[in-house]
């Protein structure tokens, strides 16, 4: 008999372990209904706003259709102008097609959220997927919102210069006290930023972090032509596409203007308005066409359906393909 000791005996198989991590089918669910929401958004918004549609819609009805057509090709074109600017606004090489149609997606969520919170939650979600890091996809949208801030001045100075009879400055000008709250808003935004950041110690480091990334990315994409000039030239032609539309719904319901005034019409009014937030700048924007157009002369009930019509070409009618692309886009997991 050996001396030696007995190996030890092999031990049992361990048990099985309850798998407690999600079902792929509480995923699927999950991402089926954000594929669903933004129809019931939609579905929502044309019930709050059902008598803007039925009154532009009749009074699109007796207009011009091939200038209609026109207003609509023109809404298009604004996306993919967007798109260059987004483009231009990284560094990164974009798939075209599917920034285009992000674009377009996020043209319909910037209607539901104001002050353009939509459009660029969208944007930043789809260059997340695309690989770009979430400090670079919120600077590239802090540069995009820049350089369409900056580039409409030039584009408004250019109208008053090359035709200062046919624009009617002085009667556009707001009045001084109007332009001194937004000089007053102007210097209060950096000081209240300034005076956030000396208190709210934790805020100063991811502060000074996007700053830089945003620095850096800036004087890199200006050292490339394929990325500065998309960005400045989608930009500049931002405005002049979206003026166009309001030129081309003018001129199919016979506004007794001229297409440059009406293109300075569009861009005075979404200048006197653009600080103030509502979904894709309905309200505010609405207001000050009606007004500019009735500082021209045109009558106040035309007026009023040149605007309904480009909100209806504008918002309803991109507005239920734009959801079914929000709605792909997510399904496909681009977003």
């Amino acid at each position: 008999m050996s001396l030696l000791p007995l190996d030890d005996p092999a031990p049992p198989p361990p048990l099985p372990v309850a798998d407690d991590r999600p079902r792929p089918l509480t995923s699927t669910a999950t991402r089926r209904a954000l594929t669903l929401l933004p129809l019931l958004l939609l579905a929502v918004w044309a019930a709050v706003d059902w008598h803007a549609v039925r009154d532009g819609t009749a009074r699109l009805a007796t207009a011009d259709p091939w200038w209609l057509l026109a207003g609509l090709l023109f809404t298009y074109l604004g996306a993919v102008a967007a798109a260059c600017v987004r483009q231009g606004a990284v560094l990164d090489r974009l798939p075209p097609g599917l920034l285009v149609a992000s674009q377009i997606a996020a043209g319909a969520a910037n209607h539901v959220l104001p002050a353009s919170i939509g459009a660029h939650a969208v944007t930043v979600r789809f260059l997340q997927r695309q690989g770009v890091a979430l400090p670079r996809a919120t600077a590239s949208v802090a540069l995009y919102s820049l350089v369409r801030a900056v580039a409409k001045t030039p584009v408004v100075l250019v109208f008053l210069l090359a035709a200062p009879d046919a624009v009617p400055a002085a009667q556009l000008l707001p009045e001084g006290r109007t332009l001194l709250l937004a000089a007053v808003g102007l210097l209060l935004a950096p000081t209240a930023a300034a005076v956030l950041l000396a208190l709210v110690r934790p805020l100063r480091r991811p502060a000074l972090d996007f700053v830089r990334t945003a620095l850096t990315d800036v004087r890199r994409l200006h050292t490339r032509p394929s990325r500065f000039l998309p960005l400045w030239g989608g930009a500049l032609a931002a405005p002049l596409i979206q003026a166009s539309v309001v030129a081309s719904v003018g001129t199919a319901l016979g506004v007794p203007l001229s297409w440059p005034q009406l293109l300075f019409v569009y861009l005075a009014a979404s200048t006197a308005a653009g600080a103030v937030p509502a979904p894709g700048g309905i309200g505010p924007v609405d207001a000050a066409l009606v007004l500019t157009l009735a500082g021209y002369g045109t009558p106040l009930s035309l007026a009023t359906a040149t605007v309904l019509g480009y909100r209806v070409l504008t918002v309803w009618l991109p507005l239920l393909p734009g959801m079914l692309v929000l709605s792909a886009l997510v399904q496909r997991k681009h977003l």
